[in-house]
């Protein structure tokens, strides 16, 4: 019993093998170098391989060793299921993003943007478990496009290419609103020196208007932004390369998720006849 207990607790699973006692490094010993010898053990070894593989770059990720885990996934999921294809993809962005690799970082989101709107995403089921801080929850195919549609506005914005970061991020928004894609969406219309678009859209988080919008931290952001739009002495910043990244099939495939989504007030919802053509660099 009191074996038991020590696994719930530690939230370590039972058994001796080496993925086993990789976890067992990584969480009760906290000797997270020691966890990676294992984790290769049980790679090598075929040893639960797929969760061996992605709680491995999770270390390496943590050891600064990021570029080194990007390339074991590379070479290594070949070996995992494919029910498992879609956790490790969503590691590598956070890897790709650690290693400032925006650029494989935005093919890998329009890749699994892609097999959302052909029906791929989740092997064909419309919600997945997730986990974070140790607790399960179900994840709907609408909540991970905006998600990913987020992150994607996120890695524009890191190339300056604050117009298509804009239309991203309008196009989650349209989705599953939130206060964080709302102040992102304002932080790209600021660049852009459009400063009365940006006060409307951070007051509809002062007013409380979006989901998230009594969480202090989204307050303190939006209130910060909001007196970025008192100053106009810096012109528009230009983006870093071409501004579109034209998609023509994956911005239409996603336009028909967004309109079955989104509330409806017309055939085509009045948002994209205004931006029609940004719709395009996806």
């Amino acid at each position: 019993m009191e074996k038991d207990m020590f696994h719930v607790i530690h939230k370590v699973p039972c058994g001796d093998g080496p993925y086993v006692k990789a976890k067992h490094a990584q969480l009760v010993e906290k000797d997270l170098e020691g966890a990676v010898v294992w984790f290769w053990k049980a790679i090598n070894g075929g040893d639960r391989v797929d969760s061996a593989l992605k709680d491995m770059a999770v270390v390496m990720k943590q050891l600064d060793r990021a570029a080194e885990a990007i390339e074991a996934i590379k070479s290594f999921r070949g070996r995992c299921p494919k029910q498992s294809q879609n956790s490790l993809d969503n590691v590598l962005i956070d890897l790709y993003k650690k290693c400032g690799q925006v650029d494989e970082q935005i093919a890998l989101i329009k890749q699994k943007l892609r097999l959302i709107y052909q029906g791929e995403a989740f092997n064909g089921r419309p919600t997945k478990k997730a986990r974070s801080h140790g607790k399960k929850f179900h994840v709907s195919v609408k909540q991970e496009t905006s998600r990913l549609l987020g992150n994607l506005g996120w890695a524009y914005m890191q190339k300056t290419n604050y117009m298509a970061a804009e239309m991203v991020y309008k196009k989650a928004q349209m989705i599953d609103p939130d206060t964080n894609k709302a102040c992102n969406l304002a932080l790209c219309l600021i660049k852009q020196a459009r400063f009365d678009e940006a006060r409307s859209i951070l007051d509809d988080v002062l007013q409380g208007r979006l989901p998230g919008s009594d969480d202090p931290r989204s307050r303190k952001r939006a209130e910060e932004l909001l007196s970025e739009t008192g100053s106009r002495q810096h012109p528009p910043l230009l983006p870093d390369g071409p501004v579109f990244d034209i998609d023509g099939e994956l911005a239409d495939g996603l336009d028909r998720l967004i309109q079955e989504w989104a509330p409806l007030r017309s055939k085509r919802l009045p948002i994209f006849e205004e931006i029609s053509l940004p719709s395009e660099i996806i």
